[in-house]
């Protein structure tokens, strides 16, 4: 086993972030030891992977462990899915001493979240996720929640995992296109927290991405801890928490707009342009740190402009989203660098002219 690296998350309900290579059975160790029931939420792509966890955690005899295979990205994130692992768990009958593993990306993380702290009104969830973006951000937070046909995320309550276990061999066999479209969160965390990851990116754009480098493991830890500290001072979005959306007010807008067809991280990427050049325009950010935006993600591949003609339908659909307050939209915006802060009901003509700039 090669080293392991422990990023707590503080707060009321504290638990730690273990990364590192051949971790999986730390999975077991996280368990609450009174739980003699285990739910495995995973998609069809980790079926067999998801076989070898079961036997593992309950190769000692004290466990009994069943799978729930559920639709693979946001197809998974129904109340109809929601509603599939309920009756699992009540035709197992699960107590409240019992605990679910959400094994996958960030999809069924949230899926498995959200099933864990509404049956029964609460149990245990241990995340391993398997994507480079739930590693960095679904599964860490204690964010989770399901889709509606109005927008993403819509449904869902506030619940921390009792551990969350990331192990990078998970990431060796995805595609070089997931890798990267993940990767756009750990770029919005290099923008509004760390910006040595930055210039890790800047300094090798393909050692970066590949998971048996160096850089990407710095990358990824760099990531975990800024969203450690942040959710560990401000879980319910009270307050330091909302810079975690830069990006994705227009992002998720993007995301509805597609169908949820759309990788999250190349929406976001969309939405990270754009609320630099929001930033921009209005007057707060240096052009060099916007033009620093577009630099970073065409290097990595990501996509950083979209349809002229969907702004209309982009608007109508973030004036819905969560994040508004009192039907004001919300952005969050950069004074520079890791210099984060809110722009509250920007006018609609500054809004247009930033969306200009993303405009294909």
């Amino acid at each position: 086993m090669s080293d392991v690296t422990t990023i707590t998350v503080g707060g009321d309900q504290p638990y730690d972030v273990i990364v590192g290579r051949g971790i999986l059975d730390r999975v077991a160790q996280a368990l609450p030891a009174a739980a003699r029931k285990v739910l495995v939420v995973h998609p069809p792509t980790l079926a067999a992977q998801a076989a070898t966890l079961r036997e593992a955690l309950q190769s000692d005899g004290t466990r009994e462990v069943l799978l729930a295979e559920v639709p693979d990205a946001e197809a998974g994130k129904r109340v109809e899915v929601a509603a599939f692992c309920w009756q699992i768990l009540g035709q197992a009958d699960f107590t409240r001493t019992d605990a679910i593993v959400g094994f996958g990306g960030g999809a069924v993380t949230d899926l498995a979240g959200f099933v864990a702290a509404t049956w029964l009104r609460g149990v245990a969830v241990v995340q391993v996720p398997t994507t480079v973006l739930a590693m960095v951000d679904a599964a860490v937070g204690g964010k989770t929640g399901i889709n509606t046909a109005e927008g993403k995320n819509l449904v869902g309550v506030f619940w921390p995992p009792t551990a969350v276990v990331c192990d990078l061999d998970l990431l060796d066999g995805l595609s070089p296109n997931e890798r990267t479209a993940g990767f756009a969160e750990v770029v919005k965390a290099g923008f509004i927290w760390a910006p040595e990851i930055l210039d890790l990116i800047e300094a090798d754009p393909v050692a970066a991405v590949d998971p048996q480098s160096a850089a990407f493991r710095r990358c990824i830890e760099l990531a975990i801890d800024m969203k450690a500290r942040v959710v560990g001072e401000d879980l319910r979005e009270a307050g330091l928490r909302e810079i975690l959306n830069y990006g994705h007010t227009l992002g998720h807008a993007i995301e509805h707009a597609e169908r949820y067809r759309w990788r999250h991280g190349a929406a976001i990427s969309i939405g990270m342009v754009f609320a630099a050049e929001l930033s921009r325009l209005a007057g707060r950010l240096p052009d060099a740190a916007a033009q620093r935006h577009r630099d970073i993600l065409e290097t990595l591949g990501l996509p950083t402009s979209y349809r002229g003609g969907a702004w209309p339908q982009l608007l109508a659909t973030m004036q819905r989203d969560k994040k508004s307050r009192g039907g004001m939209l919300r952005f969050i915006v950069l004074d520079d660098i890791a210099r984060p802060t809110v722009l509250q009901a920007p006018d609609e003509s500054l809004l247009f002219a930033a969306y200009q700039e993303v405009a294909g």
